[in-house]
Order: structure tokens, then sequence, then C-alpha cells
């Protein structure tokens, strides 16, 4: 479905989806009521949302969607997330499971094309579409062995990861006291408002680290844009060591680095959690961590914007814990509280 009040940006974004082959338009409406009013007759995947209309508007109207179809995926395409990293952030936070800036002046790029559609596939295809069916079966959880109490907590995140992270950290326990590692795919420029955001929702002081960041009890330390966050202990204290290039995955910043440097740093003290995003980031440190003693969780497939980064350490037995945001919560304080859970 496609909401947004000008027929030109109508008509150009149902060709450029149609061309694709594989996908349809089911429904093309100028505002937020209207869309709303079509969602249960033509039930679609993924609705391609613009922010800045007349009535409702995209953002009233974003709620709304989500909540009167919990399987729709909405990907917000608007000049706002153009302008400025409040409105993306938000947008994000809410539930929206991706953003894209729309083409000024009409001017469509092919790299918008290709991106819009690669992302409406992600979102809608495969596995996550209501019209696939279930997804092959995954490997059977790895069974959680005792272990010591883990010293940091590591999350890692990409497409639909900034909404269901409000949700892991809105229900996180107060005795949840251990530093939190976040690894979002965002551009830098986002990060300071995305840090602010996560501080709201956590009820915890959030940072966006640099090089020689002290990790710290009690607060949420979250990876730069530029490169990758590691951890290593020096002089008994653990310090954030940003590393640049490019990685196996594509990603910058990259979980892989982080939960790598992990297992390495505190070895088995650690519990990293994998929530929802395209592509396979975060498995091959996620092995590192395990092989060295640690404890990997998983965010589940009907939680999940896309369950591909989740996917990816599910299927490898990698998971002590395979659930939703607030569930995987609830058995981080378990975890912390007793070492492990029956």
């Amino acid at each position: 479905m496609i909401v947004d009040d000008s027929l030109t940006v109508r008509s150009v974004l149902s060709r450029t989806i149609e061309s694709a082959g594989d996908l349809e338009v089911v429904s093309r409406v100028s505002s937020a009521e209207l869309g709303l009013r079509e969602l249960d007759q033509t039930m679609p995947d993924v609705v391609v949302l613009d922010l800045e209309m007349p009535g409702m508007g995209g953002f009233k109207a974003l709620p709304k969607f989500l909540a009167a179809s919990p399987a729709v995926k909405v990907l917000v395409v608007s000049s706002l997330t153009e302008e400025g990293a409040e409105a993306t952030v938000a947008a994000l936070s809410m539930g929206a499971a991706d953003t894209m800036p729309k083409p000024q002046s009409r001017k469509f790029a092919e790299d918008f094309r290709v991106q819009l559609v690669e992302k409406i596939r992600a979102l809608g295809g495969g596995q996550n579409s209501r019209a696939a069916g279930q997804a092959p079966p995954v490997s059977a959880p790895r069974i959680a062995r005792p272990a010591r109490r883990p010293r940091v907590i590591a999350i890692g995140a990409s497409t639909g990861g900034i909404h269901a992270l409000n949700q892991l950290l809105r229900a996180c326990p107060a005795s949840v006291d251990v530093p939190i590692l976040v690894t979002q795919h965002l551009p830098g420029s986002f990060l300071p408002v995305f840090a602010k955001q996560v501080e709201s929702a956590s009820g915890r002081k959030a940072i966006v680290v640099d090089n020689d960041t002290i990790v710290k009890q009690g607060m949420i330390h979250i990876a730069p844009g530029h490169g990758h966050m590691t951890l290593r202990e020096f002089a008994g204290e653990l310090r954030v060591r940003i590393i640049e290039g490019a990685m196996p995955s594509g990603c910058t910043p990259s979980v892989d680095p982080m939960f790598e440097s992990l297992a390495t740093a505190v070895g088995g003290e650690a519990l990293g959690v994998v929530l929802s995003g395209m592509g396979k980031d975060g498995a091959v440190g996620a092995k590192a961590l395990v092989d060295a003693g640690g404890t990997i969780f998983a965010q589940d497939q009907e939680s999940s914007a896309v369950w591909g980064m989740p996917r990816a350490v599910a299927e490898r037995g990698l998971a002590s814990a395979i659930l939703p945001p607030g569930k995987l919560a609830l058995r981080m304080a378990a975890l912390l509280e007793a070492g492990v859970w029956k």
C-alpha cells in the first residue's frame, strides 16, 4: 500500500515497485485516513507511508497502522527523514521498520529505486510475508550451560531494531545493572538523537562512545557511525577501542567485532543479544562469544520486522533463548540473578 498525498509520487512509487515483477501494489491512497480504511480489505504486507500529509498525517497514523494490523510493516518514505534525525528516529522508535528520504525535485534516482525494492522485499517477502507461510525450521536452540554472571550485555540490531530495542529496554528491570553495549546500524549523524531516545526509554544514561571510553556499570554505550565498537581490558577496566575498515557483513558499525572482542576481553562473562535486522551481521561474532563460554539470545521471528540477523544465530544453534524483546529482558534479568535459569 502506498500512502502519499502527491499523485505524482504515488504514480512513480507504484511504477517502481511493480516493475520489480514480484511485488504488487494493492492500494494507492492520498491520506492516512483512507489507508486505514482500506487496510483490512487490501491486507498489504508493507505500507509505504509519507509523514507530511493533510489531515491525520503520517506520524499520528503510524501507530494506528501497526495497531490495526500487527503483521504489517511500515516503510516511511518522506522528505522529513532527510531534513533531520529527529523525525527518522521518532518514526523508527514508534515502530516503523525502516525509513528512506524521498528524492527531491521529482528526481527518483536509480539508487533510490534499487533500495526501495530491496527494502520492500526484505520487509514483506520471504519468511515475513503472510502469503509465504512458515519459514523453514531452524536448528534447535543451544541448551544453556551453567555460566558465570555476565559482566556485560551487548546488543546488535538493524532494520526494525530500534523499536525492538525500545521494547527490550523498557521491560528491563532495574536489577540489570551491568554495562550495556549497543551496535545499531544507523548513520553517524543520527546517533546523538538515538542516544537521547535510548536514554529516555531505558531510564539509564546513554552515550555514543569513542576511543578509550571507559565502560561503566548501569550505562548504555552506543557504537559510533564511523567505526566498529570493540572492548579490551586495561588496568582492570573495560575500555572501548574503535576500529575502522570493511567487515564481512558490509555494515558500519558491525555487530561481529563487538561480540568477537568480548569473547577475548571477558570470555564467558558476556551476554550477546541479536535483534531484528537484515542480513547476517553478528553471526560470526556470536559463534566466537559462545565458543568462549558466553551466551547468545535472539529475537523471535514473529516479533521481528526482518528475521535475518536473529535467524542467522538461531539456525546455527547459538541462541539459548529465542523470544520477543520484552521476554528477552526478563530472561536477561534471570540470567544475571542466578547465572543460569531453569
